[in-house]
């Protein structure tokens, strides 16, 4: 053994969650939850043993989160303000794991007001300076800032130790500049802002061309114009305030010396009495036997530690044995293929994932093809690897035509079960490549989709989102390969294409066991927590649907966009030009640390707050109440920043993302990117385009059909509020609704007595905030009115539609007391944040669970509609009708001229009619109709 001291510093937050999310929920002998402390003693007892035996540590403690608010909290209030709640029943199993570490004979320590970062790096301070070697346990990204010579870290996930070397690969600098690119890229996890548009590439990038965050921004008069820059210069005090936030705070006066962290024997007999206390039979026979803390927790039984005694619970997923990438096969001919293809249909499922060479599905080419046939059986087909270069060498495959002219009966096969993770992808790369290949396409079915299994079963649960990675971590307690580890980073980062077979091969292969294992686990809960109806009749069938519209795109005129783009940098030189005179000098708009220093110190306006950085507030609320007053360049300012906006978002990035092979847009939706079920897209984002504003309408224009074709734009009227009077009962407005009245207008006669311009505007106003559950503030300030006299026209619309008023005070308490809400259809949409007892959690909690059975089920209805609409459309005999876009409510198509007056009612009726027979809905819903050349036209 080495004559130097070798101190370990264990992270222990991050063991006790993934104890958490690797065991079931499960109790002790006394019926508190205890499935975390099982599997957190479980994994110390392996480290303690494993680094014992490897002359490892001389001295070990456990570093723990302590709760309560720290000084980042302090310089920013908003600090790790969206991360979710302990779940409710790990809350009580924190003690236990402090109690399970102390039976270890270990230290345990934590401190009031410091994260357990800040006191590992002060134990390492300390330790460096007296000469120890300091080994970190824990995979932190926020700890890799501590790695120098004499400290390394240890993932055990991974079983990896990572120095220097790791943390240049993985960010493109070293851990001494670390710092600089996380508060650049910020943490969406631990809400540090950082700069918008700067990720881990760009951060590093930046840093090594200009050494320092200083560097950065006192380079930023010699850059070049770009999004990049104006980000930089717009929120230059926030990436100051995060370079803050992710220091580690190396001074925190260490509880217990470092000598008293001296590692001996594990002393049995506390540990026996702890495990003994809690139940824990297993490792009690084990210690027993006199076998040391050593070995993998074992497999759950009564007799070791009992499930919860109450609740419903869902069917037990099967004992399987662990994941080993050792066992994959590299499929290179095609009579291993068809053997893989045989046993696919004797099983009669099997799930499928895809590699390529793009994010596009549109546009990317199939590199390979991985099957899974359950647990342990899983192949990769490389299909297209071997390097960019014409002349580099390219490993024995099968040919691509050959391969999928194989797999093209099994994928169409009704007798087999097809499963995939985000399907909508693979089903687009999977028809491009067969119709590439003149095989006329590929229809994948019947399948099923881990994706929408795991949104529509944990959509809000804040367990995390619903990628593959994550599920495996949190669902099957595995740590996927990575992307970025078989391909690389920055400069040296490689195509899939690329990526040599083996490794290749334990990538692709364990996605689609992966892929297998969550099926096995996620469907058999759809029954036992009653959403199948949701999944099966709304969200399964519209992945299919959703890919054809991607694959349709829409076209954009470029030439138009260039001219508006144009139009609006014009718009932008005058409005620039004219700030300036008003400002008397010139200075950049864009920042908000100048813009406050000419509008409160300059100018001399009244109301200029600074905020925590130092810098006056200019947001929007402050300009509007500044151009309110009279302020006439605070006006100036905000029609400055609208359209730039609108430049920079739609008018350039939209001719940057026209495919030049189709001379169309070509969105991607994601079925699972909003909590209430909403459709999302992005690449680009179709759904933040403004609705009622002139330049949205010009924006619009520049979508068109093809010579010959229409754009028919169907949109539903007023859905969310028909909704509300059936959800609720409002004999009122569901009175008003059926005779086919101005809602608004009944609204504004019941509130205020007659119906005007500036009543009917009020009411509008109302209608709408109501349900999104609006406080008395909210509501003053969007109709300019006191907080009093918005809480009297709140308690008169309650009045006057005392349905709404019960069926929020009904939906809160349901959400409070079962955690989620339902839409009409049984999408649950979970709020854990219901009953915080932070306030300004537990009222925004309570506000989207107002909205949330509303907006899903607004949703549901539309989706329904989709899924329906090309079967209609095709009985009809329209099969020249091309679904393009969907946008909130609003369905958008591309048909012949002469198509579109069969076709108009053929879609009304389908989305009118959508809810039925599942659900039937007391107040009529309304379809509006609008064709035209353009999107604009025919909105």
């Amino acid at each position: 053994m080495s004559d130097q001291n070798h101190l370990y510093l264990v992270d222990g937050s991050g063991y006790i969650f993934r104890a958490y999310h690797q065991l079931p929920p499960l109790t002790n002998k006394h019926g508190v939850p205890a499935g975390a402390v099982y599997g957190y003693t479980t994994m110390l007892w392996r480290l303690a043993k494993d680094l014992h035996e490897a002359d490892g540590p001389t001295h070990m403690a456990v570093i723990l989160d302590k709760s309560g608010t720290t000084f980042r909290n302090d310089l920013y209030d908003k600090y790790k303000a969206n991360r979710p709640p302990p779940p409710e029943d790990l809350v009580p199993q924190f003690p236990l794991i402090r109690e399970a570490t102390r039976a270890f004979s270990l230290p345990c320590i934590e401190e009031q007001g410091f994260e357990a970062d800040d006191i590992i790096a002060s134990y390492t301070r300390e330790a460096l300076a007296r000469g120890w070697h300091v080994t970190i346990v824990s995979s932190d990204k926020d700890l890799a800032q501590l790695i120098q010579p004499g400290v390394d870290m240890l993932d055990t996930m991974k079983n990896e130790r990572r120095s220097d070397n790791y943390v240049l690969g993985k960010f493109g600098v070293g851990p001494d500049r670390l710092g600089d690119v996380l508060a650049l890229m910020g943490d969406a996890v631990d809400n540090v802002p950082g700069v918008p548009g700067i990720g881990p590439k760009t951060a590093s990038k930046l840093i090594n061309e200009y050494g320092t965050l200083d560097g950065v921004f006192a380079a930023l008069p010699t850059m070049k114009p770009s999004k990049m820059r104006d980000n930089l210069i717009e929120h230059e005090a926030m990436a100051r305030l995060s370079r803050q936030l992710v220091e580690l705070h190396a001074q925190v006066p260490l509880p217990d010396p470092l000598d008293d962290l001296k590692l001996g024997e594990i002393p049995p007999d506390p540990l026996r009495a702890f495990l003994e206390d809690q139940g824990f039979n297993s490792l009690l026979a084990r210690l027993n036997n006199g076998s040391a803390p050593a070995g993998r927790a074992p497999n759950m039984t009564k007799a070791a530690i009992t499930a919860p005694a109450s609740g419903p619970s869902a069917p037990a997923s099967p004992t399987l044995p662990a994941i080993d990438r050792s066992l994959y096969e590299t499929v290179t001919d095609l009579a291993t293929l068809e053997r893989w293809i045989v046993q696919a249909r004797a099983e009669g499922v099997v799930a499928v994932d895809t590699e390529t060479d793009a994010l596009d599905s549109v546009a990317a080419n199939l590199v390979g093809i991985s099957l899974s046939t359950g647990p342990g059986r899983a192949c990769y087909i490389p299909l297209a690897h071997g390097g960019t270069d014409m002349f580099a060498e390219r490993p024995e495959q099968i040919d691509t035509k050959a391969a999928l002219a194989a797999l093209k009966p099994m994928l169409e096969d009704e007798g087999v079960l097809k499963i995939g993770h985000n399907l909508k992808y693979d089903i687009n790369v999977l028809e491009r490549a067969a119709q590439l290949a003149g095989l006329g396409g590929i229809t994948i079915r019947p399948y099923d989709d881990t994706i929408l299994l795991a949104f529509d079963l944990e959509a809000g649960k804040g367990l995390g989102g619903q990628g593959m990675d994550e599920l495996a971590r949190t669902q099957l307690g595995h740590e996927c390969i990575s992307f970025k580890d078989v391909t690389g980073t920055g400069k040296k980062a490689i195509s899939f294409a690329e990526v040599p077979l083996d490794r290749a091969t334990e990538y692709a292969a364990e996605d689609a066991e992966v892929t297998y294992r969550l099926w096995q686990m996620l469907k058999p809960r759809l029954h036992s927590e009653h959403v199948t109806r949701v999944y099966e009749l709304v969200d399964r069938p519209l992945a299919p649907v959703v890919a054809q519209m991607e694959r349709e795109g829409i076209k954009v005129s470029r030439d138009y966009l260039s001219r508006l783009s144009g139009e609006f940098a014009e718009g932008l030189a005058a409005l620039e030009g004219e700030i300036h005179g008003l400002a008397g000098q010139p200075f950049v708009i864009a920042s908000p640390q100048q813009l406050g220093a000419i509008l409160f110190d300059k100018l001399g306006y009244k109301g200029g707050k600074k905020g925590k950085t130092g810098a006056y507030s200019t947001d929007v609320t402050v300009l509007e109440k500044l151009a309110a007053e009279g302020a006439v360049i605070a006006r100036k300012v905000l029609d400055w920043r609208q359209l730039a906006k609108l430049k920079s978002t739609y008018t350039d990035t939209l001719q940057a993302q026209i495919n030049p092979h189709t001379g169309r847009v070509h969105t991607s939706y994601s079925l699972t990117g909003a909590q209430t079920g909403r459709l999302s897209s992005t690449d680009p984002n179709l759904q933040n385009i403004p609705i009622r504003t002139e330049a949205g309408r010009q924006i619009r224009e520049a979508f068109i059909a093809e010579e010959g074709n229409v754009l028919l734009s169907a949109d539903y009227s007023q859905i969310e509020l028909r909704l509300a009077a059936h959800m609720a009962n409002v004999p009122a407005l569901k009175e008003a609704f059926a005779r086919g009245e101005d809602i608004h207008a009944a609204t504004a006669q019941e509130l205020f007595g007659e119906v005007n311009r500036d009543t009917r505007g009020r009411a509008k106003t109302i209608n709408f905030s109501i349900l999104y559950g609006i406080s008395r503030w909210g509501l003053a300030a969007r109709l300019e009115i006191s907080p009093d006299e918005a809480q009297d026209m709140i308690a008169r619309y309650y009045e006057r539609f005392p349905g709404i008023a019960a069926y929020i005070n009904e939906t809160l308490e349901k959400a409070r007391a079962d955690g989620f809400t339902c839409t009409l259809f049984g999408r649950k949409t979970w709020f854990p944040r219901i009953t915080a007892s932070v306030m300004h959690e537990r009222q925004g909690a309570e506000r989207a669970a107002i909205n949330a059975p509303i907006q899903g089920t607004s949703a549901d209805i539309i989706k329904r509609a989709m899924v329906r609409m090309g079967p209609a459309l095709a009985q009809a005999g329209l099969h020249d009708v091309k679904m393009l876009l969907q946008v909130h409510d609003e369905l958008v198509f591309e048909l012949p001229e002469s198509d579109v007056e069969r076709a108009s009612p053929v879609i009304r009726e389908v989305m009118e009619n959508a809810a039925a027979p599942l659900v039937h809905i007391s107040v009529p819903l309304v379809v509006e109709v609008g064709t035209g050349k353009s999107w604009g036209a025919a909105h």
